[in-house]
């Protein structure tokens, strides 16, 4: 008599089947894992390699003294080349040279900044009003931004131009001395600071513009029944409201302050006598000149500090009373 011999199940394939299973959840929790990582490593390569690996050379490049001739060789200098931007015993370091255009970095932004923040807000306060012919008024405020630098400047040239000049030909019917602007070491920065204001007041009044239409009209109505001025609505509502944008206007601002450079090379070269100029327009006056790389890359590295401690700043400062809804 035949016995049916009990069917077995292949141990192999289930084996194989158990093992598979394992393999394939610790695959699929590796990529999921590492697809972040992936997925950032293209802008990762991009910023290393034109931002992160720029700003290391030049630290490095800063510690050197490069050669005057082709029989020199580069020397190791260490920090010298940063002493000597404020030894006044030094060619870069007088106070025609490195300190003059240091302070009038830090004026140009200490005045442009603020001056294009109110300015841009009030701007936005005047022309959020719906009105006829607000989208003329706003496209009329914002052109001069779509103007590059080079070309603001260029056309503020003409009007600051000695004999044919727009302003000095008004400030001549008007009975009053001409002005030297790019000639006259008094007036050379604050002609480029009018020409920076008013190329980029209209970036700011846009921003502004976009998160004052995101307030809610309940708000002023509330208010205003409440028996709240104009004044009042502004400086509690939209004000308050407003501040997340206001930190990064500061900022953006700030850093294209730092910046500046196409005015300079515009109107006056940074003349007379370093009086107009600026750090980033000094910084390539400096990469000209052979003897002068070790200092270029020296204000290179100091530039970059002072535009860390300056969003650094706005970030401790404003980002702790700024409001994003």
């Amino acid at each position: 008599m035949i016995q049916d011999k009990p069917i077995r199940k292949n141990s192999n394939v289930n084996g194989g089947r158990e093992k598979t299973r394992p393999l394939s959840g610790r695959l699929q929790k590796a990529l999921k894992l590492l697809l972040p990582y992936l997925l950032i490593l293209p802008t990762f390569a991009f910023v290393g390699t034109f931002t992160f690996w720029p700003t290391i050379n030049a630290a490095i490049l800063s510690t050197f003294s490069p050669p005057l001739t082709a029989k020199d060789k580069t020397v190791f200098v260490g920090l010298q080349n940063y002493r000597d931007l404020f030894d006044q015993n030094t060619i870069i370091g007088r106070e025609d040279r490195f300190p003059r255009v240091m302070e009038n970095t830090l004026l140009f932004v200490a005045v442009t900044v603020p001056v294009r923040v109110i300015l841009g807000f009030l701007l936005a306060v005047l022309l959020n009003i719906s009105i006829r012919g607000t989208v003329l008024y706003r496209s009329a405020v914002f052109y001069p931004v779509l103007l590059p630098g080079i070309g603001a400047a260029a056309l503020w040239a003409y009007m600051f131009a000695d004999n044919f000049g727009l302003i000095n030909y008004l400030l001549h019917f008007a009975k009053l001395p001409s002005i030297g602007w790019t000639r006259d070491a008094l007036w050379a920065l604050p002609a480029i600071m009018i020409v920076v204001i008013w190329n980029s007041s209209g970036y700011t009044m846009i921003f502004y513009l976009a998160g004052m239409q995101q307030i809610s009209n309940e708000l002023y109505e509330a208010a205003q029944l409440d028996g709240a001025s104009a004044f009042q609505r502004m400086r509690y509502i939209t004000i308050p409201l407003v501040s997340g944008t206001t930190l990064f206007i500061l900022i953006t601002t700030g850093i294209g302050a730092f910046l500046s450079a196409e005015p300079q090379f515009v109107l006056g070269r940074g003349g007379p006598n370093n009086h107009s100029n600026m750090i980033l327009y000094f910084i390539i006056q400096r990469f000209i000149v052979p003897g002068n790389f070790g200092y270029a890359n020296a204000l290179t590295i100091l530039l970059l500090g002072m535009l860390l401690v300056f969003t650094a700043f706005n970030f401790i400062v404003i980002e702790r009373r700024a409001h994003y809804e």
